[in-house]
C-alpha cells in the first residue's frame, strides 16, 4: 500500500532556508555533491517505503546521465540498467521533464526490458521526478521499493519538493562552473593579446617596422611554424638559451 502521510516534510523549513540562501550563490561541485547526498538521505528516510534513493545528473558536456548520489548498490545497479538499456522511468523523466511512477514492474508495459531486469534485483515500485530549473532539466531524483504499490500521491508531492531543492543546487553549481570556464578563457585571451602586442613592439624596435608590418611579420612567422600568433609571439619573446 502506498505511503500517504499528512503534514509537511521533516526539515522542510530548513531545506527551504538553505535553498533560499544558495539561490544567489555560485556553488562548487563538491559543495553540491555533499548537499545532494543529504537530500538523497532525507528523501529515503522521509518516504519510509523506499528501499533506496538516488540522484541522476545529466552531464553538462555530452548530456549522458550519471548517478552522482545513491543510498546503496541497489540504486546504482537499477540506474546502470537504465543507462545500458536506454529505457526506464528515470530516462523517461529526463526526456519528458515529467514525474514517472511504476506501481509494479511485474505489470508495467512501458519499459519491458528494464522492468524484467530489475525484477531480478527484487525491485517492484519506482518513483522519479526530474530536476528542472529555468536553465533546463539537470537530472532526476528517484526512489526504489521492493514492494508493489509502495508510492502514492503524497509521495509524489514530497519528492517534487526535494527535486525543487536539488534543482536549485545543481543549477547554481553549473553557473559556477560556467563562470569559472569563462574566467579562465578570458584570462587566456588577455594573455595572448598581451603577447602579440609585445611581440609587435619587439619587431618594430628590432627591425624598424611600423605596427601593421610588424603584425604581418608575426603572422608570417606563425604560419611558417604552424602555430598561432600568440604561440609565435611567446617564442619570439622567449629568452635566448645561454651560450649563444
Amino acid at each position: 500500500m502506498a505511503s500517504e502521510k499528512a503534514g509537511g516534510l521533516p526539515l522542510e523549513e530548513e531545506l527551504a532556508a538553505v535553498a533560499a540562501r544558495m539561490s544567489g550563490l555560485l556553488l562548487s561541485r563538491e559543495t553540491v555533491d555533499s548537499v545532494l547526498e543529504l537530500i538523497v538521505s532525507l528523501a529515503g528516510t522521509t518516504i519510509t517505503t523506499a528501499a533506496g534513493a538516488g540522484v541522476t545528473l545529466v552531464d553538462d558536456g555530452d548530456g549522458a546521465p550519471v548517478t552522482t548520489s545513491a543510498s546503496g548498490p541497489l540504486v546504482r545497479d537499477a540506474d546502470n540498467l537504465q543507462y545500458e538499456l536506454g529505457e526506464g522511468p528515470c530516462m523517461a523523466a529526463l526526456a519528458e521533464r515529467s514525474p514517472m511512477r511504476i506501481d509494479d514492474v511485474a505489470t508495467e508495459r512501458r519499459w519491458p526490458r528494464w522492468c524484467a531486469a530489475v525484477a531480478g534485483l527484487g525491485l517492484r515500485s519506482v518513483l522519479t521526478t526530474p530536476l528542472v530549473s529555468e536553465d533546463g532539466c539537470h537530472g532526476a531524483i528517484k526512489l526504489y521499493a521492493k514492494t508493489p504499490g509502495a508510492f502514492g500521491g503524497t509521495d509524489e508531492r514530497t519528492l517534487a519538493t526535494f527535486a525543487g531543492r536539488a534543482a536549485v543546487l545543481v543549477a547554481n553549481a553549473r553557473a559556477y562552473e560556467r563562470a569559472s570556464r569563462f574566467s579562465e578563457q578570458f584570462k587566456h585571451t588577455l594573455r595572448d593579446r598581451d603577447r602579440v602586442t609585445m611581440a609587435k613592439g619587439f619587431l618594430m624596435g628590432r627591425d624598424g617596422l611600423d605596427e601593421e608590418t610588424a603584425f604581418d611579420r608575426l603572422l608570417s612567422l606563425a604560419r611558417a611554424a604552424g602555430r598561432s600568433p600568440a604561440e609565435a609571439a611567446a617564442e619570439l619573446l622567449a629568452p635566448a638559451p645561454r651560450g649563444r
